[in-house]
């Protein structure tokens, strides 16, 4: 498979640090039948995979595999079971075709606050020896326990201006009030200067979900870890608190409601619980 070259000089380079932070806004847009749209500050980390060690030195205030004010576990993602997230993402990308080696691989994902974290949507960029995003590997989630991943090389008309853009059919069973009959379109803005991910959710008949974030990059100190943990406050724990009354309030609107117990991880589960 060819790889072109992909890069947005406007958004500079993917850090050279081995973690960083981007704190941003998340924001969801249901589009039908009724509209229902909510906005949430939040941030991310973006962790080089195999630079754990260094990141863990970047701030007094984040640590990876132990307890701290920011952590990071690679058991909460990929396999879940102790290996190296790291030979994941290459076993991944071998069975999917990828047949450059990826030089780097970068993780964006909530890290743990005070120890807890869920993370619906995780994305892995993976980098060839020249810097050149040669595929992306979204790793989503549900408040079931079930865990999927989608892995996408970036083909050649997927990158422009703007970023990637790549098609997939919905094969995840994710909230109740949607059901499996849909296709994503996601819109990448690979992380530098500021990092975007937008995700189109469509069925038949047109777009019903819109989802994105957008994050502005920021050194991982202990100072900006401390500034973003006193401005959003146990905010992992928010997040599953937050998709717990967004979907009480699609309930009480009448959204269409899709028994979890028909979702495909129920009928044939293959992927342990996550440890949160």
């Amino acid at each position: 498979m060819r790889h072109v070259a992909t890069t947005w000089p406007d958004n500079g380079p993917p850090p050279a640090d081995a973690a960083a932070l981007y704190p941003g806004k998340v924001m969801h847009a249901r589009l039908k039948p009724f509209g229902h749209r909510f906005t949430y500050t939040v941030f991310t980390l973006l962790i080089d995979l195999d630079r754990l060690e260094e990141a863990a030195r970047r701030s007094r205030a984040f640590s990876v595999g132990r307890f701290n004010l920011l952590s990071f576990r690679e058991t909460d993602h990929g396999p879940r079971d102790g290996t190296s997230l790291r030979a994941h993402v290459d076993a991944q990308l071998a069975a999917h075709g990828v047949t450059t080696t990826a030089s780097r691989v970068l993780l964006l994902c909530y890290p743990r606050v005070f120890g807890f974290v869920f993370n619906p949507l995780s994305v892995y960029f993976a980098y060839d020896a020249d810097d050149r995003l040669i595929a992306l590997i979204y790793e989503v989630r549900n408040t079931f326990g079930d865990i999927h991943t989608y892995v996408e090389p970036v083909k050649d008309g997927q990158s422009g201006p703007e970023g990637i853009r790549q098609t997939r059919d919905k094969a995840f069973y994710v909230s109740p009030f949607l059901d499996m009959q849909q296709t994503y379109r996601f819109r990448i803005l690979p992380p530098g200067d500021a990092v975007r991910l937008r995700i189109l959710e469509s069925d038949a008949d047109g777009p019903i979900l819109s989802a994105s974030f957008a994050g502005t990059q920021r050194a991982l100190t202990t100072r900006n870890a401390v500034v973003v943990c006193l401005k959003i406050p146990f905010m992992t724990l928010k997040v599953v608190a937050g998709i717990h009354w967004e979907a009480l309030k699609l309930w009480w609107k009448g959204a269409p409601f899709h028994s979890p117990s028909k979702r495909p991880s129920a009928i044939s589960r293959t992927t342990a619980s996550p440890r949160v």
